[in-house]
C-alpha cells in the first residue's frame, strides 16, 4: 500500500509538468465576471476500501466561445468527517486510480476530506496546444489583440473559483453544512494558478500551497537565469521560442507580466503560504526564491525537497521515502490550517563568522531535528548538484549551522528544520545562500 501511495503522490507531481465582454479584464474583474454557462452536479456517489469518492461535474466557464469542462471529485475517508475547511489541488487531466490513492493519502494526513478539480487547464487548444505551449500561445493572442480575456491563467483561476462554489453547494446537500474556508494548492502551471486564487482576495481561500513555480517577479528571474546558468532554461523555451523572454519592452508586455506575475499581487497575498520546491528544479534557478521571500506579507514558509527535481521525486532515498518530504510537508500544512492551529513561526539570518558561513534560525515552537544540506558546483547553477547532508548546531528552539567557504566554484546551502503534528513528521527549510565565484571556462 505504502509503494502504492509514494505511485500516486509521483504521478499527481508528475502530471504538474505535463466569454469576453470586453477588451480590458484584469485578473479580479475575470473572475469575478457573471458567466451563465456555470453548472454542476453529482454524478456518482461511489464507496471504495478507502472511502467515498463523490464525482462531481463541473463547467467553470465559456473562454473565448469554449466551454470549459471538468471532473471535481471529493475524497472522504471511512475515519474522517467533513470540517470547515476543505483542501482543494487542481491539476491536469482526468480522474484516475493514481489520482484517487494520492488524495486519500492527503485526506487522511490533513484528517478532513479532500477535493481534486481536473482539467485545468481545458486542452488541448489553439491548435491542439497543452501547457506551457498553450499559455504562451495565449499571452501572444493577447499581446496582438490587446483583449484582457486571453492569458490562460485567467480561466484556471476561474475554474478554481468556480469549482469552491460547487464544493460549498455540495458539501450543503451532502453534509448539511457548506464549507466555509479553502486551501488552494497545485504543482507548476497549477502552482500558479494557486497564486493567482489568493491574489483574487476571495475571502474562502484560508490559504495557498503552490508547489514547484519557483519564478515570482518574472522580470528579474529571467535575468537571473541568464547570470546563473548562461543562457535560459530549455525547460521554458515555449516562453523564449515565442518572444515572451526576454520581456518585449513595450507597454503591452508590461501590462500582461503584471496580470500573470504573482509578485505583481504581493500586497494582497497576506493570506498563510506554504512554498513547496525541489533544490534541483531545472525549471528554476537554486536561489530563485531570495529574489521575491522578502517581498511576501503574511505567514509564509518555504520547504525544499534535496536532490529533488520538478516532480518532487527523491531519486536518492528508497523507493517508500522518495515522496515523503513533500507528502508530509503538504499533509501538515493542510492539518495545521484545517483545524486552525498554528504553524510553527520560523525566522534566520545568513551571514559569515572566522571565516565560516553561517546560518542561525530559530523556531517559535516544536522543534525536533535540525541539519544543513550543502551542494558544490563549478558555477551557480546546481540543477546537477548533489544535496549533502551536514550536521547543524540544535540548542532549545535555536539551529546554528557552518560551512567552509568552497575553495573554488561555488557552493549552496540551507538549514532544514524537522517539526511533528501530533503523528505527522515534516520538514521546514530556511532559504538557500549561494557563495563562492563561479570557475571560468
Amino acid at each position: 500500500m505504502r509503494t502504492g501511495i509514494l505511485r500516486v503522490f509521483l504521478c499527481a507531481i508528475l502530471a504538474i509538468g505535463v466569454a469576453a465582454a470586453t477588451a480590458r479584464a484584469g485578473l479580479q474583474e475575470y473572475v469575478q465576471k457573471p458567466d451563465p454557462s456555470f453548472t454542476w452536479k453529482l454524478v456518482e456517489k461511489k464507496e471504495t476500501p478507502q472511502g467515498t469518492v463523490y464525482d462531481l461535474q463541473l463547467t467553470s466557464q465559456t473562454w473565448q466561445d469554449i466551454p470549459w469542462k471538468h471532473q471535481l471529485q471529493v475524497y472522504q475517508p471511512r475515519d474522517v468527517k467533513p470540517q470547515s475547511t476543505m483542501f482543494l489541488w487542481n491539476t491536469g487531466g482526468n480522474a484516475n486510480a493514481g489520482n484517487q490513492l494520492f488524495a486519500f493519502e492527503l485526506a487522511k494526513r490533513g484528517r478532513a476530506p479532500v477535493a481534486f478539480l481536473y482539467n485545468v487547464p481545458n486542452q488541448p487548444l489553439l491548435g491542439n496546444k497543452k501547457e506551457d505551449a498553450l499559455i504562451a500561445e495565449t499571452f501572444v493572442r493577447y499581446l496582438e489583440t490587446k483583449d484582457e480575456n486571453w492569458p490562460l491563467l485567467f480561466p484556471m483561476v476561474k475554474s478554481v473559483v468556480r469549482a469552491m462554489d460547487a464544493l460549498q453547494a455540495f458539501s450543503k446537500e451532502e453534509w448539511g453544512k457548506p464549507v466555509e474556508k479553502f486551501i488552494v494548492s497545485g504543482g507548476s502551471k497549477r502552482g500558479w494558478t494557486s497564486w493567482l486564487t489568493g491574489a483574487t482576495g476571495d475571502p474562502r481561500v484560508k490559504a495557498i500551497a503552490p508547489l514547484v513555480i519557483d519564478t515570482l517577479n518574472m522580470k528579474l528571474q529571467g535575468e537571473h537565469q541568464l547570470a546563473s546558468f548562461g543562457k535560459y532554461s530549455d525547460m521554458i523555451h515555449d516562453y523564449t521560442e515565442r518572444g515572451l523572454l526576454p520581456m518585449p519592452d513595450t507597454k503591452e508586455a508590461y501590462r500582461l507580466w503584471s496580470m500573470v506575475d504573482p509578485w505583481a499581487y504581493r500586497e494582497k497575498l497576506t493570506l498563510p503560504k506554504l512554498i513547496i520546491n525541489g533544490n534541483n528544479d531545472p525549471y528554476w534557478t537554486t536561489d530563485a526564491l531570495n529574489l521575491y521571500w522578502n517581498d511576501l506579507l503574511g505567514d509564509k514558509w518555504v520547504l525544499y525537497v534535496p536532490n529533488a527535481g520538478h516532480n518532487l521525486q527523491q531519486k536518492d532515498k528508497p523507493l517508500l521515502e522518495q515522496a515523503a518530504y513533500a507528502a508530509n510537508g503538504l499533509g501538515a500544512f493542510i492539518r495545521h490550517y484545517t483545524y486552525d492551529n498554528p504553524m510553527p513561526r520560523l525566522k534566520w539570518k545568513h551571514d559569515d563568522v572566522d571565516g565560516k558561513l553561517r546560518i542561525t534560525a530559530e523556531a517559535s515552537e516544536g522543534l525536533k531535528g535540525a541539519r544543513l544540506w550543502v551542494a558544490e558546483a563549478p558555477t551557480r547553477d546546481f540543477r546537477q548538484a548533489r544535496w549533502v547532508e551536514k550536521p547543524a548546531t540544535v540548542e532549545g528552539g535555536k539551529v546554528v549551522g557552518l560551512v567552509d567557504p568552497p575553495k573554488e566554484g561555488c557552493l549552496a546551502f540551507f538549514a532544514e528544520l524537522d517539526f511533528e503534528m501530533e503523528d505527522l513528521p515534516y520538514h521546514l527549510s530556511t532559504q538557500v545562500r549561494i557563495a563562492g565565484t563561479p570557475v571560468k571556462k
